[in-house]
């Protein structure tokens, strides 16, 4: 199997984070390489200014779908990768707590609300009144904040291991964050900072209903648009019995980690057939079966 066809099958047989992974990374990889020849022919490059979202609510009506794009899009290697980081390992925690159907619904939220509140900011502070015309958005960022948001409302206690730092709470983190976007402000990266306040408070407010009514948190599906569901869609699951936890959020740890057991057990039995189970795999399989 060549490169391309195992990247294929990762993003067709893979979760709903992996594939918003890939689709970051795939439209990196197709900007930066259209860059290039763009660059030695000496013309301009006008795919940034096409999907970037503008800070200008007369040029952003003309071009509504860079409040899509523009949370997908990325030019420097360092923003995506820490982007992309971020993503990979809040997404994780995000879905032992959460279906995936509720990730891609909260990483779009998120990115709109950060872009709306961005492009608010700019043209209603006068500080910006000089640098709204020519001003763009992109990244990741305010829908990745979202998400780490989300889960300091829903699981504020959950811990997380930083470098040089140690053991850090969700809560902590994100009121960390959001008072560093406070202050990057008046900074050089105002408009970013806007976008990932925006992010935060959609976080939170997509967040409270699921926290104040407990019993909602379990892994149930959020109605998504048809072609969402068709592009982010998991593999179908073998139905899980169980009993339940009193506690809703490790309720929601304890089914995901049996059906990622049950994905492992499937894949295996897709590679190398049934007989290749051992004994534990094949009674694991078949008390989720019942």
């Amino acid at each position: 199997m060549n490169i391309l066809a195992e990247i294929k099958e990762s993003f067709r047989e893979g979760s709903s984070l992996t594939r918003l992974i890939y689709i970051n990374l795939g439209l990196f990889f197709a900007i930066r390489i259209a860059y290039v020849f763009y660059f030695l022919s000496g013309t301009a490059f006008p795919f940034m200014d096409w999907l970037a979202l503008p800070a200008d609510f007369q040029v952003l009506a003309t071009r509504p779908w860079t409040l899509i794009t523009y949370m997908f899009l990325h030019f420097d290697f360092l923003h995506i990768l820490f982007n992309v980081l971020w993503l990979f390992w809040m997404g994780r925690i995000f879905l032992d707590y959460f279906s995936e159907s509720k990730l891609v619904i909260l990483y779009l939220l998120g990115g709109i609300t950060g872009g709306l509140c961005y492009a608010a900011g700019f043209n209603s502070f006068p500080v910006f009144s000089s640098i709204v015309a020519d001003s763009r958005l992109l990244g990741a960022s305010a829908s990745v904040i979202a998400i780490i948001t989300a889960l300091a409302v829903s699981a504020p206690n959950h811990s997380i291991h930083l470098m040089f730092i140690g053991q850090v709470k969700m809560k902590y983190l994100a009121l960390f964050s959001i008072l560093m976007y406070v202050i990057g402000i008046s900074s050089t990266n105002a408009g970013g900072n806007l976008a990932h306040l925006g992010g935060a408070f959609c976080g939170i407010i997509y967040a409270l209903p699921l926290f104040r009514k407990s019993k909602t948190v379990k892994k149930t599906a959020t109605p998504q648009p048809s072609f969402i569901k068709k592009a982010f869609a998991p593999k179908p699951k073998v139905k899980v019995s169980y009993r339940r936890p009193t506690d809703d959020l490790e309720y929601n740890r304890q089914i995901n980690q049996e059906n990622a057991r049950v994905d492992e057990i499937l894949d295996k039995i897709s590679k190398s057939g049934y007989d290749s189970l051992s004994k534990d795999e094949k009674d694991i399989l078949f008390r989720m079966g019942k």
